[in-house]
C-alpha cells in the first residue's frame, strides 16, 4: 500500500469515527418524534411516501417491531436534511425520481403504490443488479471501493437505523449496559440471541 492510499484510508476511518456521533444524535431525535405530527424536514410528500414504503417493505412488522415503528423513515429524512450537502440532496431527489420512474415503466405505478408481489420483484431486481459493498478483511476493503448506488446505500442506511434504535437494541437484541468478562471462545449454543452493540 502506498502512502496516498494509507492517508485516504486513514481519512475515511477518521471521518466515519467523527460522523457516528452525528448519526446517533439524529437517531435519538427520531425516537422523540411523534409519528402523527411528523413533517419531513427535507423530503417532499411523494419522496417521503417512497422512503416509508421502502422501509416498511424491507422491515415489516412481525413479532418484532417494523422499520416504521422505530421511525427509520424519519431518520432517513433527517440524515438527508442534516448530513448531505446540496449536491447530495439533489442526487437523492433524482435517485428517488428514477427509482419511481423505473417502477412506473415496469409495473405501472410508483413504488409506494405497488402490490407486495411487485415490490418483491422490484427489490429482487435491484438486489441482483446493484453494486455490492466491497468484501472486508479486518475492517479494510479488499479491492477498489466503488459506489454502491442508491438502492444499496438506502437499504444499508435503513438497516443501520433499525438495528441502532433504542427499541431494537434494548428490547429485541440481547443488551447488557455493563458487560462483564470477555470470553473470546465459547460454544455457539451459549451465545444465545444476537447482541446489541
Amino acid at each position: 500500500m502506498n502512502r496516498r492510499d494509507a492517508l485516504k484510508k486513514s481519512a475515511l476511518a477518521l471521518g466515519a469515527a467523527a460522523g457516528a456521533p452525528t448519526l446517533l444524535s439524529l437517531l435519538q431525535a427520531c425516537a422523540n418524534t411523534d409519528r402523527l405530527s411528523w413533517t419531513p424536514e427535507f423530503l417532499k410528500e411523494d419522496q417521503a411516501r417512497f422512503i416509508s414504503a421502502f422501509v416498511d417493505f424491507l422491515l415489516p412488522k412481525t413479532e418484532t417491531p417494523g422499520g416504521l415503528e422505530v421511525k427509520a423513515d424519519v431518520f432517513i429524512d433527517l440524515m438527508y436534511a442534516r448530513t448531505y450537502d446540496e449536491g447530495g440532496q439533489k442526487q437523492v431527489e433524482s435517485d428517488i425520481e428514477a427509482f419511481n420512474a423505473d417502477c412506473k415503466t415496469k409495473y405501472g405505478k410508483v413504488f409506494a403504490d405497488l402490490s407486495a408481489a411487485d415490490k418483491a420483484a422490484c427489490f429482487k431486481e435491484h438486489e441482483a443488479n446493484s453494486p455490492k459493498f466491497p468484501k472486508k478483511v479486518w475492517g479494510g476493503d479488499v479491492g477498489p471501493r466503488e459506489p454502491v448506488g442508491f438502492y444499496r446505500g438506502l437499504k444499508s442506511s435503513v438497516l443501520w437505523a433499525y438495528f441502532s434504535s433504542e427499541e431494537i437494541g434494548k428490547n429485541v437484541l440481547s443488551y447488557d449496559p455493563i458487560p462483564g468478562e470477555f470470553r473470546g471462545c465459547m460454544p455457539l449454543s451459549e451465545v444465545g440471541n444476537t447482541w446489541s452493540l
